[in-house]
């Protein structure tokens, strides 16, 4: 029973009360009784009348309450007589006006944040203050696929295998941290963790922007800069000293018999010195002065027996078994042949080394590189794949492959796979290093089949 109907009885109850009271003297003095009758209905009706004027607020809170309830608020109450309690649902109508304005100012920004997150070519995942994602936009979705589920943290999709270094290194940036991070397929990405404040709390979110081909041509211009300005210097300086050391020999022979040999050998170390300084520059110097491929058709499976022929003897001789898995019979590509063919040899070339250091290891596994050709049933391209047992990758982030100049080899110079990437590239074919269902290290290039122009 509501208040308003509990004070109503009351009030009804006390009145019959004092007028069965009254009945009792009737016979006695019936005139004062029926005036006090008479005096009891209006002291009802007054009240009645009363109550219902002071309970007036207390209905127009309750059906406040109810357009609060109900979210209804571009509703407005209605006016009554009385003044006092107009003061009061004109309050509310602003109330509920202010509410209504609110809504809709959030509505409309909540619809620009969703068009603008859409329309972003950044991909955007917002988390919820369990960490599980609460918001994601359509790039996302592109850059992790169907995996990406509201409600689920980053580390169940990682469990999953989808992208797994890259995801890994996305949950353990720190907030504020900017970092440059790469997937397993060589795409490379800008990420950075960030914080919003919700309802008092915050709440993490990723901004997750993949270089370009426009950015990746301005870091490229930068280090090709860097790499000139390196080889000029190096081979000048080199030119310079191997003439001086070669007018020294003159003087080999004005020196005794002992102080010649001492004095040719430090020469001949010098000179050796500048030759490897000078092919090391060179390296450097073809990644940059790489042409631009010159297309013509060529028999993949007959470029890759050519290149391989060079390692059979040393495959061989390191016990390391080398040859074909799968070969079928493929179209005629449209390659570069020459930078084409460096780029297999040194891929092949890595994974033998690979091989050799699980040897050196003693790793007790199969030692072999394994070349795979075919279509894949998946895209329809033809794809080439090159595996080894070394196992290199155990311990190295898929992402860092990539990277310019990042080696893991011993007096290695980290531009044998970002070579391998460059010719890849400039012929449009996707690739990707990883290791395989059975730990083995994998490396695989989908090439497009395109007629040369």
């Amino acid at each position: 029973m509501s208040l308003q109907r509990r004070l109503f009885v009351y009030l009804m109850l006390l009145h019959v009360m004092f007028f069965g009271v009254a009945l009792i003297f009737f016979h006695e003095r019936p005139l004062l009784v029926v005036a006090i009758e008479l005096a009891l209905l209006g002291s009802y009706g007054i009240g009645h009348i009363a109550l219902r004027r002071a309970l007036l607020p207390l209905e127009f809170s309750r059906q406040f309450q109810d357009l609060l309830q109900d979210e209804n608020y571009a509703a407005r109450m209605k006016v009554s007589t009385n003044r006092d309690a107009n003061e009061l649902v004109i309050l509310f109508n602003r109330m509920l006006d202010a509410l209504y304005q609110e809504r809709l100012r959030l509505g409309e920004q909540r619809g620009f944040l969703d068009q603008l997150l859409e329309a972003t070519p950044s991909a955007v995942i917002v988390f919820d203050f369990d960490a599980n994602i609460s918001l994601c936009n359509a790039y996302a979705h592109e850059v992790f696929g169907a995996a990406l589920q509201m409600g689920k943290p980053l580390s169940q999709i990682a469990d999953t295998g989808l992208h797994r270094d890259f995801l890994h290194e996305l949950m353990a940036l720190s907030v504020g941290e900017s970092k440059v991070l790469s997937d397993e397929n060589g795409r490379r990405f800008r990420c950075q963790r960030s914080q919003f404040v919700d309802r008092g709390f915050s709440r993490d979110f990723l901004m997750i922007d993949e270089i370009t081909d426009e950015l990746a041509s301005s870091e490229k211009e930068t280090y090709e800069k860097v790499v000139r300005v390196l080889a000029h210097e190096v081979n000048n300086t080199v030119a310079a000293t191997g003439s001086v050391m070669d007018s020294l020999l003159f003087y080999r022979a004005q020196l005794t018999q002992e102080d010649a040999q001492d004095f040719s050998t430090a020469i001949v170390a010098v000179q050796k010195r500048n030759t490897n300084l000078a092919q090391f520059i060179e390296r450097f110097t073809q990644v940059v002065k790489m042409p631009e491929p010159y297309l013509e058709c060529c028999d993949l499976s007959e470029m890759l027996e050519s290149a391989s022929v060079l390692y059979r003897q040393h495959c061989t001789e390191h016990a390391i078994q080398f040859g074909w898995g799968q070969r079928e019979p493929v179209p005629a590509l449209a390659l570069d042949r020459h930078l084409f063919e460096q780029a297999l040899m040194n891929i092949v070339k890595n994974a033998i080394e690979a091989v050799e250091t699980a040897q050196a290891k003693k790793v007790s596994a199969p030692h072999f590189v394994r070349i795979d050709l075919g279509q894949d049933p998946t895209t329809g391209l033809v794809k080439l794949s090159i595996i080894d047992s070394g196992k290199g990758l155990q311990k190295i982030a898929t992402s860092q492959l990539f990277t310019p100049f990042f080696t893991t080899k011993k007096g290695g110079q980290g531009i044998g796979l970002m070579f391998v990437r460059e010719v890849l590239n400039r012929h449009g074919f996707s690739h990707r290093l990883a290791e395989n269902a059975e730990g083995q290290t994998q490396f695989d290039i989908l090439l497009r089949i395109q007629s040369v122009g």
